[in-house]
């Protein structure tokens, strides 16, 4: 038996990275899948590879009607919907305050912060009517710390959707429809090609360079994976969290703690070294 026997999932962003492989897990897992991205070709492509549990919807989520036209395709399909992960996402424009356009300050809020908004928003009263449900946002650290992103705009996005998750879950949760976010840490994806200027197609050869270079970006000796959020994934859309609501589910290798132990204690072993060099 699955853990998401019976279930039928929406994943935004599902035509790589995380999405691709929180959509394999969903499938294996026993969960009917709808996948949803811009993508065509790729998202057909993965709705063939994972069988008859899985359906790929053509999908611009900063567009708020055909946000709603995916859900209503879920339900038209399967009858339910029992968990919508909002994991589309992109990075933001580099830079500081001073350099930020205003066009890519209203695509990034689109897509990050607006699109959560109308995935809720059209999610909420089909799972009323069941009276049952979970919601997963997808944040980031960067959105609970300052400089774990290369745009401040992704970040300040991300701090929105984890707030607007707790507050969507105090409403929602007395309707039995659990609301949480997934904040992951350094993952080695393609995203960090993208904001850097590569083409979607360039920046998803680079995983391998993103997964050397995160490897010893935590105490935890190796790079966060995919794999990694879709397991988090699995666990906020199954009935093992059932009173889980409102929580921002980090995982990231244990980054955010501060200080790599090794890293500290090579700097007060330095420190010692020159006071006493100082002293005489």
């Amino acid at each position: 038996m699955g853990r998401l026997d019976g279930k039928v999932a929406i994943i935004t962003g599902a035509t790589s990275g995380i999405g691709l492989r929180t959509a394999e897990i969903f499938v294996a897992e026993g969960a009917k899948t709808i996948v949803a991205g811009r993508r065509q070709a790729e998202g057909e492509a993965l709705a063939k590879q994972l069988g008859g549990n899985c359906l790929f919807r053509r999908t611009d989520v900063t567009d708020e009607a055909q946000v709603k036209a995916l859900i209503d395709a879920a339900v038209g399909r399967f009858g339910r919907l029992d968990c919508l992960f909002n994991n589309a996402g992109g990075p933001g424009p580099p830079g500081g305050i001073e350099d930020i356009p205003a066009a890519g300050f209203d695509a990034v809020i689109a897509l990050l912060l607006g699109s959560v908004v109308f995935g809720m928003k059209h999610a909420a009263p089909v799972m009323r009517r069941q009276g049952c449900g979970s919601i997963i946002n997808n944040g980031s650290i960067g959105g609970i710390r300052a400089g774990y992103s290369v745009s401040l705009i992704y970040g300040a996005a991300k701090a929105a959707v984890i707030h607007l998750t707790r507050c969507v879950a105090m409403e929602l949760g007395e309707s039995n429809i659990r609301v949480n976010s997934i904040s992951p840490g350094t993952i080695a994806t393609g995203i960090l090609g993208k904001a850097l200027g590569l083409s979607v197609e360039a920046a998803e050869r680079t995983t391998a360079i993103a997964e050397q270079r995160y490897a010893k970006n935590q105490p935890i000796p190796r790079a966060g994976l995919p794999e990694d959020i879709a397991r988090a994934a699995v666990f906020l859309a199954s009935d093992d969290s059932t009173f889980v609501n409102g929580h921002d589910l980090v995982v990231d290798g244990g980054v955010i703690g501060g200080r790599n132990w090794t890293q500290q204690q090579d700097g007060i072993k330095a420190l010692r070294e020159e006071l006493k060099r100082v002293a005489g």
